[in-house]
């Protein structure tokens, strides 16, 4: 509270807002979004920023689970929680440079929640007060006198500089909702609405189905390369050697790519999903290409059948990627 000396206007001092939190080199700034180790700004997501505020807001004191929960997703998101507070926590963790094991920052307490153990300075968003303007006394005229007069002024109060209509975590819990809608729709596309409902464990096994019916394309093509060397010369005429070479370079690679999304779907790696956003313009040149092997066999099969198999094939880069965010939306 501050008091005029001339006179008894209180002035109320305007509600203190957090704008950052620092601790080590590091610094989480709460109107930007954004982690900072020694002035530059570091890579993360905003589940996990979200996780860090909270524990940065308390710390040495167990934050608990279900807390975390109420604070990244609403009362009516259908999740998997376990899942998605341990995918976020281990991000900070990468992000903060930190161990599980032997914890410098967060500290995993079984089977309660996560207590923050470094030094954290708080820094307020504070403004300026801004003083009424007083008359001078008249003379002959009683300080007594002055708070009848000063009853009908109006003194400016202080306006802060910044203080969030709604609290600090829920415009940043806001903004992580805002950001993981806009990534899915960026490279998924697929209205949430319009995805199929289906069980976490099952789109795992059709995901799973779709590597293994690749691989059996790479293994069946490699384990006969002279029939693969003279289908390419009869279907492509000159341009056979380049497509022969095109098809065997590509079966090894694509060997590779499908045993780790086979593996890392069978493991339910937490990383999944953004691991395949990134290898997905690479996975799409890939089934293009693979796309068009019926037409390799299209003496032996029939040109229908194998235009048929091309039209098909053409379309598993985007069911692979629509079953991705089904995995995405259950996790």
């Amino acid at each position: 509270m501050n008091r005029s000396p001339d006179c008894d206007i209180v002035l109320t001092a305007p509600m203190e807002a957090v704008q950052k939190y620092k601790f080590d080199d590091f610094e989480a700034d709460l109107k930007a979004a954004e982690l900072r180790r020694k002035g530059t700004r570091l890579k993360m997501q905003m589940q996990p920023f979200m996780v860090l505020i909270a524990l940065l807001e308390r710390p040495h004191e167990v934050i608990s689970r279900e807390e975390l929960r109420q604070r990244l997703w609403p009362e009516d998101t259908f999740v998997d929680f376990d899942h998605g507070l341990n995918t976020a926590m281990v991000k900070l963790r990468d992000v903060l440079g930190d161990s599980a094991s032997n914890p410098k920052y967060v500290e995993t307490i079984a089977k309660r929640g996560y207590r923050f153990l470094g030094e954290v300075v708080t820094v307020i968003d504070q403004p300026k007060l801004i003083q009424p303007r007083l008359d001078p006394l008249k003379p002959g005229q009683a300080k007594a006198d002055l708070p009848k007069k000063t009853d009908q002024l109006q003194p400016a109060l202080p306006i802060p500089e910044s203080v969030p209509t709604p609290p600090a975590a829920d415009g940043v819990q806001r903004a992580g909702m805002e950001e993981a809608e806009s990534k899915r729709k960026s490279w998924l596309g697929v209205p949430e609405p319009e995805l199929p409902r289906a069980s976490r464990p099952t789109v795992r096994v059709l995901f799973s189905l779709c590597q293994i019916m690749y691989l059996s394309f790479y293994l069946s093509a490699l384990f006969r390369l002279d029939r693969l060397s003279q289908s390419a010369d009869t279907t492509w005429s000159r341009a056979g050697h380049v497509v022969f070479v095109v098809y065997l370079v590509s079966a090894l690679l694509g060997i590779a790519a499908r045993l780790y999304l086979t593996t890392a779907t069978a493991f339910d790696y937490h990383l999944l999903a953004e691991k395949y956003r990134v290898l997905f313009p690479a996975l799409l040149a890939l089934d293009m290409i693979w796309a068009l092997s019926p037409l390799l066999i299209a003496n032996r099969i029939g040109s229908g059948l194998a235009l048929g198999a091309v039209v098909a094939l053409n379309y598993m880069p985007y069911v692979q990627r629509m079953l991705m965010q089904m995995m995405v939306r259950r996790a």
